[in-house]
């Protein structure tokens, strides 16, 4: 089985045995619409444009450019009871905002292959690679362009500043490489860092750089274990940090029908690597750690004596009793690791015990110290039993000097998504900006963009932008300003 696994992407043969299998177990899975997955908030939507929109308060002027968020939306769904959260069609929801206006609100598909196959429309130009011809996690602006990655092989989908999809490609490059849903940008330079993996490839990952003009400026191979999922990694001024933690691909998972094949495994041994940014496979630190999974980082630093410090939500576990998403009843927690050189141990620090999750922060400071990170909570008792028992929900923002955390509360029967932190132009302290988010009506009224002041929370939104459709709830957002777009 070890070698069947190690070998899967480089042999057809173990390939077509293991597709031939697995829809063989599909087949045998009776049909059942019963999917939290699918109903709710986070029912699909179909495409839409919207150029009307009620603004409450004042759109702050300095805000030229797009707020883009990215989540999963099926446009056809085989068996509810088999499909998972994480592998449906991509489709971007973005707000164009100018001049103290919302000029837009669209809702597009990511035109793979397969959605514009579906949709009877052109193919983009370029082919896709990987497991799944899906890219449904994060979008950035990056060398001029927008982009929509994923994790686990596919390559990098191409948008235009009207949400058109363009091509695939590894950004600017013609490498075909996979990449990852969570890079991490180094401000002093413009270049992307990022450890990617492959799902048919078992025991290998990579560390790629893409430089600021958007081409693969380094690539180092890292050998691993049961094939793990990196959902996210993180990096400090001199090393990249590796999360290799224990969820694994999962043949049985497969075999039972799953379209998600990663799965809790607690044979394999979680740990924290540290690699230097100039450095190989063999530079690598490994620190142990307990059993636990990390979907998002907030930042990570170095410490004048070669210590790391990194702050992220922490599950205890994850993917253990349902094949459609997260587990339910995770314990998740915003923590403080401290990777100590010395002794090669990680001490732990709880900064909050309340759930939460997609911790965010100033993002000049990546890789430094910094003062103020951003969560949004996940409801009194973590994440639900049923995802459809969603609760209202606050954003958190804690000072990590004075250990004292804030919050806004969006209103009942709201649930915001991820929170994004827009610096001021016109000035240039950690918290001088605005704090935005798509918050979602749990039963399926129209959704809204609410804009509030960094600085004090607390107060009433600078400005609410309610729109004239329902967002499901969904992954990853970021603000791409329009000076940045079509540089090169």
């Amino acid at each position: 089985m070890s070698s069947f696994m190690n070998n899967l992407a480089n042999n057809r043969l173990a390939m077509g045995t293991l597709n031939f299998f697995a829809e063989l177990a599909k087949k045998r899975i009776p049909y059942v619409d019963d999917n939290p997955f699918l109903k709710g908030p986070f029912a699909p939507v179909a495409e839409s444009v919207h150029h009307d929109f009620n603004v409450i308060g004042t759109i702050p002027k300095q805000l030229d450019g797009l707020f883009l968020r990215m989540g999963p939306n099926p446009l056809e769904v085989k068996n509810p009871t088999l499909y998972n959260w994480f592998i449906g069609d991509g489709m971007v929801h973005g707000l164009r905002l100018k001049d103290g206006q919302a000029l837009w609100c669209k809702s597009r598909y990511v035109g793979t292959h397969q959605v514009h196959d579906k949709l009877k429309r052109p193919r983009i130009e370029g082919n896709p690679r990987g497991v799944a011809d899906i890219t449904n996690t994060n979008i950035i602006g990056h060398a001029g362009k927008i982009w929509t990655i994923v994790e686990a092989g596919p390559l990098p989908v191409e948008m235009d500043a009207e949400l058109n999809s363009v091509r695939y490609r590894l950004f600017n490059d013609d490498e075909k490489f996979a990449f990852s849903a969570h890079p991490h940008k180094d401000h002093e330079t413009g270049e992307l860092h990022a450890i990617c993996y492959d799902a048919l490839v078992m025991n290998q990952i990579h560390y790629h750089v893409i430089d600021q003009d958007g081409k693969l400026k380094n690539r180092v191979s890292i050998p691993v274990q049961h094939g793990p999922m990196m959902h996210d990694c993180n990096m400090t001024a001199s090393k990249m940090v590796i999360f290799d933690l224990p969820i694994t691909f999962s043949i049985s998972n497969i075999m039972r029908g799953a379209d998600f094949p990663y799965q809790w495994n607690e044979k394999h041994q979680a740990r924290i690597g540290l690699l230097p940014k100039n450095g190989n496979a063999e530079d690598i630190r490994w620190f142990k750690v307990d059993p636990c999974f990390i979907f998002h980082s907030c930042n990570a630093y170095d410490l004048e004596n070669g210590d790391v410090i990194l702050d992220a939500a922490v599950h205890d576990e994850t993917f253990k009793n349902t094949i459609q998403g997260p587990s339910d009843g995770q314990v998740v927690r915003f923590e403080r690791w401290h990777l100590q050189y010395a002794t090669g141990e990680i001490k732990r620090t709880v900064i909050s015990a309340t759930p939460q999750e997609f911790p965010r922060f100033d993002e000049r400071l990546a890789g430094k110290s910094y003062r103020y990170a951003y969560t949004i909570t996940l409801g009194e008792e973590g994440i639900p039993g049923n995802p459809t028992d969603i609760q209202a929900n606050y954003l958190l923002k804690h000072d990590l000097e004075s250990n004292e955390t804030t919050q806004h509360f969006y209103g009942e029967g709201y649930v915001t998504g991820e929170v994004i932190f827009i610096p001021n132009p016109d000035t240039h302290g950690e918290d001088e900006g605005w704090l935005i988010s798509y918050v979602h009506s749990i039963d399926c009224k129209n959704s809204k963009v609410v804009i509030l002041d960094a600085k004090d929370i607390t107060q009433e939104p600078v400005a609410i932008i309610e729109l004239p459709t329902h967002i499901p709830l969904g992954f990853h957002s970021n603000w791409v300003n329009q000076a940045d777009l079509d540089v090169n």
